[in-house]
């Protein structure tokens, strides 16, 4: 692939990581100059080294380098996350890190030949948020938006719920209907617009987890009632539970409002705001500073709620598919 004037790509090697844990550094300590609450270890150079050796030593890792002036001007990393994702690559949140936007989509350019000829055609990419013009430089190959990690500060319980709807903890007997409601969010989601094609739990499996795990301490769950039924859940845990917020997406010492899910008959009554004000403020009342989430952005009621609930976007994970 030819390079433009003054940049030369080469394939990725671990002779770079230094130079590459330093553009890492750099780029999260102007992103938590925007959320502080991001943890503050990978400004760290031996810590942001760390992150990149353990992305480079993946297997089946590779991706490219980008020299200016004999300089490491950028550097990109993808892995295959497992076959649940069908033939993937994952460029995870420190899987890249650039001294300008546009050196993205060269390194993109020289990295992805070699998974293409792989079979891998689904590509990821896990992208801080608070920078726009990488953000724009992603899509600028091709990638749209698929998910968001979001963040807002924890706070006391200051709003009621709506009329008709009350909040509490919720107690074994509640089993049946949690696990219905374990079911309704992969139901929603492999709907239109989501069309995830993640396997759903029966719900038999969906109870006996529930049996199994409803006295875990690590776990605070919540049920929404309307007339002394059960019509929602939410799950709040310590973010450091959550496999999909990892290395430096992860905030340190966060609360993470885990799952939520209203029946279909009864949204749009406000039980799913409800139950997310009341994580909001169990986090709060547990110590955590701030609060985590995430959501599918083509989730329609949940791209709406959260923001709405004071969530900001702090990574968005793009896709591509190569078809």
């Amino acid at each position: 692939m030819a390079a433009r004037a003054g940049l030369e790509v080469r394939p990725f090697t671990t002779a770079v990581i230094d130079d590459a844990a330093r553009l890492l550094a750099a780029r999260h300590r102007v992103q938590r100059r925007i959320e502080p609450g991001l943890a503050q270890a990978f400004e760290d150079l031996s810590t942001a080294r760390v992150e990149i050796e353990g992305l480079a030593a993946a297997a089946g890792a590779s991706g490219a380098v980008a020299l200016r002036g004999g300089q490491v001007a950028g550097y990109l990393l993808g892995a295959p996350r497992g076959s649940l994702w069908g033939p993937n690559i994952w460029v995870e949140g420190a899987g890249h890190a650039v001294a300008d936007p546009e050196i993205v989509r060269d390194l993109y350019g020289l990295a992805a030949a070699g998974w293409v000829d792989a079979g891998a055609t689904s590509h990821y990419a896990v992208v801080p948020a608070t920078d726009p013009a990488l953000v724009d430089a992603w899509f600028r190959l091709g990638f749209g938006q698929q998910h968001v990690h979001a963040i807002r500060e924890a706070a006391g319980r200051e709003e009621v719920p709506p009329p008709g709807i009350a909040i509490r903890r919720a107690e074994r007997r509640d089993i049946p209907i949690l696990a219905r409601l374990e079911l309704a969010l992969p139901e929603h989601q492999a709907r239109s617009p989501v069309f995830s094609r993640l396997e759903l739990p029966s719900l038999e499996e969906a109870t006996d987890e529930w049996e199994e795990s409803f006295d875990d301490p690590r776990y605070t769950t919540f049920v929404a009632e309307r007339d002394g039924l059960v019509i929602g859940s939410a799950i709040g845990c310590s973010i450091e539970l959550s496999s999909d917020h990892r290395g430096i997406v992860r905030p340190a010492n966060a609360g993470f409002l885990g799952f939520a899910a209203v029946l279909p008959e009864a949204r749009g009554l406000g039980a799913g705001p409800a139950l997310g004000r009341a994580v909001i403020g169990w986090a709060h009342d547990a110590g955590y500073p701030n609060v985590v989430t995430d959501w599918r952005e083509t989730n329609l009621a949940a791209s709406r709620t959260w923001p709405r609930l004071g969530f900001r976007p702090i990574f968005r994970r793009l896709h591509r598919a190569i078809a």
